[in-house]
């Protein structure tokens, strides 16, 4: 006989005098659940019928095998195993008697307490919880892919006051993942659209705009009157910057990443675990890490991981729960996985171990080497647009250089260009001659910058750096060029 655990799903736990999870010793499902119903008598209607079978509207899993088809109940159990109950869930409902008491509890409007009436119904939250989210405030830095389904549930769910960080418009490229928006918003600010979208799902809200990019000398005010900081981020440098204001303000700082149809997330909180910087000591080389604008993103990703930082965010304004500290969350939305990795704290964190370094907000463009010398391409090796269609025109003898991936070589090109993604050049540079006019070409001329400075290093004179890349060419050039 083992020593099993049992999990309890939240819609029963009423009647499991509000735990979790059990632990039980048996030999098999039957008797687990036997011990279970004997412990906690009003468990037993709502997991079997009038003649003591196990309801159709339950299943049982040992470990992650569904044992429906199997043995069901006489499924073999040993020590270590973990049974888990999985009821169908259909909602739940708030009593006059309940309603009228909440109401001359709490402080909560009549239309806050029908609006968050399911909140109110969940022990977790109730009347104490829904008035803490009232007077709770999350800043929130990105209105993009993370920051739309951020915003919408924190608005959704109450929290007093909202804060956004963006500058940016809306394109149409963002409609494919960034769903607060519509195409009639194309051209319009992010933070007008979505504070009017906000309001207009819960006008209980207060949101405060920030248009402006966060910067070293704006972060820590910024940061500062907020509860929570939540990372929407695309980009290095405003990573680590929200990361060490984060620690240098005891801000906890919700953490999400996506790119292509992978996901993370976590919780850096350094007053009770590791920050970021002691899960990435380093930002990547400039151009080795592509964005989502040059990798692409599954639409569908951004509101997956957003959704698990709206989640984090809720319960560290509750006080709920066992948050992602410690912990880095990876999702795989190919293979539908979800895998948990442990995170320790850095000994040497120059931000939040024993002996900091970084004491105060630095120069994060340069940290993250954007301003280093690997990056930068002198006037004498740039082209720009213009003069490479003009070069073009007057049968200039030019070899153009793309460096992109094939997927984004099949949306637009260059005519008579030759194709060499970034990761390729090292292996085929021999298929290239000092002797010619080469102009190395990207989306919007970071990688391309990369690869000259490279190809200049191996003895290639004549080579030169598209400004603006594929993007400029076709703002300024060819209008009808497709973009992404």
């Amino acid at each position: 006989m083992g020593r099993v655990k049992v999990l309890i799903p939240t819609p029963l736990r009423q009647y499991a005098g509000n735990q979790d999870v059990l632990e039980v010793s048996a030999d098999d499902v039957r008797a687990a659940m036997g011990a279970l119903v004997r412990e906690f008598d009003q468990l037993r209607r709502h997991l079997y019928n009038d003649e003591g079978k196990l309801r159709n509207f339950v299943n049982v899993y040992v470990n992650e095998e569904d044992i429906r088809y199997l043995q069901k109940e006489a499924t073999p159990v040993h020590d270590g195993d973990t049974i888990s109950i999985v009821p169908s869930i259909a909602g739940g409902s708030l009593s006059a008697m309940d309603l009228l008491a909440a109401r001359r509890k709490d402080a909560l409007s009549p239309q806050e307490i029908k609006r968050y009436s399911r909140h109110l119904i969940l022990p977790e939250v109730g009347m104490a919880g829904q008035l803490k989210l009232k007077r709770s405030s999350a800043l929130v830095i990105g209105a993009g892919g993370l920051g739309n389904p951020l915003t919408t549930y924190l608005a959704a769910a109450g929290v007093g006051r909202i804060g956004i960080v963006d500058f940016d418009v809306i394109d149409l490229t963002n409609l494919q993942r960034q769903v607060a928006y519509t195409t009639k918003d194309i051209g319009r600010p992010k933070l007008e659209v979505l504070k009017e979208r906000l309001q207009g799902l819960n006008p209980h809200l207060d949101v405060q705009t920030y248009a402006t990019r966060l910067t070293s000398e704006n972060a820590l005010d910024i940061l500062k009157d907020y509860d929570v900081v939540i990372d929407g981020t695309d980009n290095f440098p405003t990573r680590y910057l929200v990361n060490d204001a984060s620690v240098l303000l005891g801000k906890p700082n919700v953490y999400g990443s996506i790119f292509r149809f992978e996901g993370q997330a976590s919780v850096f909180w350094a007053s009770k675990g590791p920050c970021y910087r002691c899960l990435y000591a380093e930002p990547p080389p400039p151009g080795l890490v592509p964005s989502c604008a040059e990798g692409g993103v599954l639409g569908v990703l951004p509101g997956i991981i957003g959704s698990v930082q709206a989640i984090e965010a809720l319960k560290i304004l509750l006080g709920k729960g066992d948050v992602l500290v410690g912990r880095l969350l990876v999702f795989d939305a190919m293979r539908m996985r979800f895998r948990e990795l442990k995170l320790r704290k850095s000994p040497d964190c120059p931000v939040c171990g024993p002996n900091p370094t970084v004491k105060e907000l630095i120069d994060y463009e340069e940290f993250c080497g954007l301003r280093g010398p690997g990056e930068r391409v002198s006037e004498e090796y740039q082209i720009t647009v213009q003069a490479l269609k003009d070069t073009i025109e007057n049968d200039g003898h030019v070899v153009l250089l793309d460096v992109r991936e094939p997927m984004e070589w099949e949306i637009a090109r260059l005519e008579d260009a030759v194709l060499m993604p970034v990761a390729q050049v090292a292996a085929r540079v021999n298929e290239l001659s000092t002797a010619d006019d080469i102009v190395v070409y990207c989306k919007s001329g970071i990688r391309s910058a990369r690869i000259t400075n490279f190809l200049r290093e191996l003895g290639f004179r004549k080579v030169k750096n598209l400004v603006g890349g594929i993007d400029a060419w076709a703002e300024f050039i060819d209008p009808d060029m497709p973009t992404y």
